[in-house]
């Protein structure tokens, strides 16, 4: 047994280390130390995760379940702790403060039986799938009990790692990048072993266990598994159609459609629908599942595609129409009326219990089209092969003309690259560029807006590490409506309130339009964007999927030079 203290005591150790080798180097040891049993949690733990990021399990603790816990368990009363998180500007180390000195209150153990022991790790991940697993009536105060009970054990050091954890931002900039190298290091085994498990599986808890118990040959083992998500492919901006040509030879042309990115599970009659963010949304789409049930003729299939909207004129609808179908939890069937889909399919990773992994796109293609029975509703993305810079404007203004985003241009030989972003699937879309940015704080508004939160404070995401960098802040394109319900929402993710300046939990992501990138010192980023404003909410993209330092890095270099024939 592993106990918690020697969790936090590592992460602490980490949390102090400015470089990724040594970083790597302490993990790996860690991992090396912990019980067979203890490997899946420790993994997701060291990344701030509690469940693997495809699991229906969502711990769900707000800042406000997390402060009334707290209180609970140091007799430190709510606004106590409220003050010590604005004052310390951190939720973990105000929990070391309360409960260092403090008088534990005895009824927080003695309300569930038992004696102050050590809290092992196995405790906080069983404590944590309790609350997850909690609801309906008097699920609040379960929760709240759960968690105070764990802080009524944690030492002050425990307290720190224990509160971050409770809302999954553990602040010690370690990310997949590091977990993955400090899996091979600790069990002798290649990165690219390892990094493959992880594509085919999408959790290295399983993977840095199959690591330690069977080594590289349990590794090779690994593959996808119908019910389990597995992170999308995804494509980065190009410089224009005549560059791309000149580097691929032929690509294969295909819409790039403005909808919602879904992956779909068909396992027999069982047909499971996740949105990019890896989220369940099946029981809210029951006509992409007909749709599904009646067109695709494998026993087995993982396909991937778009969902888009269409309006009365055959374009595509706005896309916060898109997640009104995605969120929709009650009177599914009356809003599918009301707002009917359309899905386009353009990939397939699995085919009749044969994974297409180590296929070509063009390979990939063959399969999809030998199972797909197209409908009015149901559609497999048109293709075309071509080197001819001619044929794609052509095909690139039709998609414009039909009111989509731009094309894709692909790579007809290139893998499927789960979670990757590279050069073998590029975007070409209109001049004007945006950005995919997690908000991570913001501030009360002057005037008529004192009562909402009037600007954002946005950033971007260190891809190595993980690390969330300040770009700057946006508070145009925000319409009063808009103030009203962001407004609402952020307030459940305060963490820290100093004066007017808020700190969030970086949950949400912004799709950010902006004239230019310009070199900055303010931001610890180094940029900042000129003439930011707010396009839309992205509640389909998760803070993982925002866009990365190197991107807007590369944005800067290139932002003078005009995409070749994208206009």
């Amino acid at each position: 047994m592993t106990s918690f203290q020697d969790f936090a005591e590592t992460c602490q150790r980490i949390e102090n280390i400015p470089g990724s080798l040594e970083m790597t180097q302490v993990v790996a040891e860690f991992f090396s130390s912990v019980e067979d049993d203890e490997l899946e949690i420790v993994s997701r733990f060291i990344m701030g995760l509690v469940f693997p990021v495809w699991s229906p399990l969502q711990l769900g603790i707000g800042p406000g379940l997390l402060y009334t816990s707290l209180s609970r368990a140091s007799g430190v009363p709510v606004k106590g702790i409220i003050d010590l998180v604005r004052e310390t500007g951190d939720v973990g180390l105000a929990a070391r403060e309360a409960l260092t000195g403090a008088k534990k209150s005895q009824s927080t153990l003695a309300a569930f039986g038992e004696e102050e022991s050590v809290l092992s790790i196995q405790d906080v991940f069983t404590r944590f799938s309790d609350i997850a697993n909690t609801s309906g009536k008097g699920s609040q105060s379960s929760r709240a009990r759960n968690l105070q009970f764990l802080f009524g054990r944690a030492t002050p050091i425990e307290a720190v790692y224990l509160a971050r954890l409770s809302i999954e931002e553990l602040r010690i900039g370690v990310g997949e990048g590091i977990v993955r190298d400090s899996i091979a290091k600790a069990f002798d085994v290649p990165k690219d072993a390892v990094e493959r498990g992880y594509m085919l599986t999408n959790d290295l808890g399983l993977v840095v266990k199959e690591a330690k118990l069977n080594g590289t040959h349990g590794l090779a083992g690994l593959d996808m598994e119908l019910g389990r998500p597995i992170r999308m492919m995804l494509a980065q901006i190009s410089q224009g159609i005549e560059p791309a040509v000149n580097e691929m030879g032929s690509v294969a042309v295909e819409w790039k459609f403005d909808g919602a990115r879904v992956q779909i599970h068909k396992d027999g009659d069982k047909i499971s629908i996740y949105s990019r963010r890896l989220e369940d949304v099946t029981n809210s789409l029951p006509d992409i599942v007909e749709m599904v049930r009646e067109g695709i003729s494998a026993e087995s299939a993982l396909l991937d595609g778009e969902a888009v909207v269409l309006g009365p004129d055959g374009k595509p609808g706005a896309f916060q129409e898109i997640l009104k179908r995605f969120r929709r939890k009650y009177d599914v069937d009356v809003v599918k009326e009301q707002i009917p889909l359309q899905l386009y399919l353009f990939d397939i990773l699995y085919f009749n219990g044969e994974s297409l992994f180590d296929n070509t796109l063009v390979q990939r293609r063959q399969h999809l089209v030998e199972c797909v029975t197209p409908s009015d509703n149901l559609k497999i993305a048109e293709q075309e092969i071509t080197s001819d810079v001619r044929v794609i404007n052509d095909i690139y203004r039709e998609a414009l003309e039909a009111g989509h985003e731009g094309v894709m241009l692909k790579n007809p030989e290139s893998l499927y690259s789960p979670g990757k972003r590279g050069k073998n699937w590029l975007k070409i879309k209109p001049l004007m560029e945006t950005l995919d940015l997690v908000v991570i704080g913001g501030e009360w508004g002057e005037g008529r807006r004192a009562n909402f939160i009037g600007s954002f404070q946005l950033a971007c995401i260190e891809q190595e590490s993980g690390d969330i960098l300040s770009l700057g802040r946006v508070g145009t394109g925000i319409t009063d409506d808009m103030l009203e319900d962001l407004t609402a929402r952020f307030k459940e993710l305060i963490v820290v309130e100093n004066g007017k300046e808020l700190e969030f939990v970086p949950q949400v992501v912004f799709e950010v339009a902006f004239e230019e990138i310009q070199k900055s010192p303010t931001y610890n980023s180094g940029y900042a964007l000129r003439f930011p404003r707010l396009v839309r909410v992205r509640d389909d993209k998760s803070p993982e999927d925002a866009d990365t330092l190197d991107r807007i890095e590369q944005l800067y270099i290139n932002q003078k030079v005009r995409p070749d024939n994208a206009s």
